[in-house]
């Protein structure tokens, strides 16, 4: 039987967590890092999210893996440690895996210990020949990376889901620098971009019909009410997500439905009735954007793959 692997932890502290979430409260317009919306509870959510018929960003990358792995793996090359930054649920990385030519390792990084830790174990099972070394830590920071038994010729970082746009411009050429230190000069990343569309569709895709999204998002406030000791009234939020045509990205808000106070290891914030913060901001790509932020991070766009209707993009990135 093979041994469940064990997560290095890195994990951030209370202390940080409340730090960061200080620090988005004071600014203006209030706002909530994403980066703690994957708990367990939001992971078991975001993956069923994954599954509505209005959510497409799923369905289309993962069709897309299927189709192009073995034009990905002839870009990559044999023999590659895949660094997954903000694993999921391990579906779009097992055609990833299965695709490439003898991969040595797979490192996971998140931060829910449990959704980590059971995603490491279901794909040691499925492919006993690689090593699986995950790690609990904050992958928006440079991670150092478990070495594993076998020499990799290449670190392989793959961010699919189109998570980068989940971070401003100059966050993600910020979070794109951390990725090239930890994949190396002879490293590549494998990014997956949701393409600019018909806004109908996207925003559909952010506000579903059974309510969901709303779920996943006002868990955000569960969880920090639990971690960090805050007092927000989930009752007294409402989850907004509307698109932003002339910048191509969709923000998802927490709208306070009355004047209220809330308070976060002892400082009080008030909000008044109608006031949005800002917990989430969704890119939509096109090339040139992509470019340029590639660019700002020192690397560059050397292979591409769109779905038929280029609604959903994978791009191969190495250093400049």
């Amino acid at each position: 039987m093979t041994a469940a692997p064990v997560p290095t932890d890195l994990h951030p502290s209370a202390d940080d967590i409340t730090g960061d979430v200080l620090r988005g409260l004071s600014q203006d317009p209030k706002r909530l890092p994403s980066k703690y919306f994957y708990d367990q509870r939001g992971s078991e959510l975001f993956e069923a999210i994954t599954r509505l018929p209005e959510y497409y960003l799923t369905r289309v990358e993962t069709a897309l893996l299927a189709e192009r792995g073995a034009e990905i793996a002839d870009a990559v090359g044999p023999r590659a440690h895949v660094v997954e930054p903000g694993s999921g649920s391990g579906r779009k990385t097992r055609l990833l895996l299965g695709a490439l030519r003898d991969p040595v390792a797979y490192t996971p990084i998140d931060l829910a210990r449990d959704a980590l830790s059971a995603g490491a174990q279901r794909l040691q099972a499925a492919f006993p020949a690689i090593e699986v070394l995950p790690v609990i830590a904050d992958f928006t920071r440079p991670v150092p990376l478990p070495r594993p038994a076998r020499d990799a010729r290449s670190v392989l970082v793959f961010f699919p889901g189109s998570t980068l746009g989940n971070f401003t411009r100059d966050e993600a050429v910020d979070l794109l620098r951390a990725l090239r230190t930890t994949m190396g000069d002879g490293g590549a990343a494998l990014l997956g971009l949701d393409l600019e569309k018909d806004p109908a569709v996207v925003e559909a895709a952010y506000n579903d019909a059974a309510g969901v999204t709303a779920e996943f998002t006002l868990n955000l406030l569960r969880r920090l009410n639990r971690d960090v000791g805050s007092d927000f009234d989930l009752g007294a939020f409402a989850h907004r997500a509307r698109y932003i045509a002339d910048e191509g990205r969709i923000v998802t808000t927490l709208e306070s439905l009355r004047d209220q106070v809330v308070t976060v290891a002892g400082r009080r914030f008030a909000f008044a009735r109608g006031e949005q913060m800002q917990v989430e901001q969704s890119q939509k790509y096109t090339d040139a954007r992509i470019a340029d932020i590639a660019a700002g991070a020192g690397l560059r766009v050397v292979a591409a793959w769109n779905d038929l209707r280029d609604w959903f993009g994978l791009r191969l990135l190495r250093p400049a």
